[in-house]
């Protein structure tokens, strides 16, 4: 082989590309598995999770998708308050913990206490932590060891899983 760095380099570009084609049109090779399985303060059927939710928000809380990058308009929200489950409410992050990661999601260095659960994630070929609401289950995104100071975390989530709710004047 005359460039193994090249070829290495293609392969690497390959597969991010997969990954990024496959997560934007929210496919994955698992069944939703937080957001199927334990027990939540907050259930519901899954019909009756897709009359509460919008398709695309169904799609990442429920089925573990993943947004585009730089599609939620949560990326460019930077007013005090609180990003809440778009599935039950509960506030998950606040305001104080958001950072830009240039990745296209709005990131976090920690969320609030006791919103979120993490569980280990496979898919792809890799293993991730991924992160979801305590209260429902629905999928959130996942979290990273390449975040700023204080953590050196980066909960990198979906918009479409979140909605935020500005502090009070």
């Amino acid at each position: 082989m005359k460039n193994p760095g090249r070829r290495s380099a293609l392969i690497a570009g390959s597969s991010t590309l997969g990954l990024a084609i496959a997560s934007a049109l929210g496919w994955s090779p698992r069944p939703a598995l937080a957001a199927s399985t334990g027990s939540f303060e907050v259930t519901h059927t899954d019909d009756e999770w897709h009359k509460l939710l919008t398709s695309d928000q169904y799609a990442v809380l429920r089925k573990e998708g993943t947004e585009r990058p730089y599609s939620s308009p949560l990326n460019d929200e930077h007013r005090d308050g609180t990003f809440a489950c778009a599935g039950c409410d509960l506030d998950n992050f606040s305001s104080k913990t958001k950072f830009d990661s240039h990745t296209g999601w709005p990131s976090f260095w920690q969320p609030l206490p006791k919103a979120v659960a993490q569980t280990e994630d496979k898919t792809f070929g890799m293993t991730r932590t991924e992160i979801h609401c305590v209260r429902c289950g629905g999928h959130l995104g996942h979290v990273f060891d390449d975040g700023p100071k204080p953590t050196g975390l980066r909960y990198c989530m979906n918009g479409l899983a979140l909605k935020f709710k500005a502090a009070a004047a």
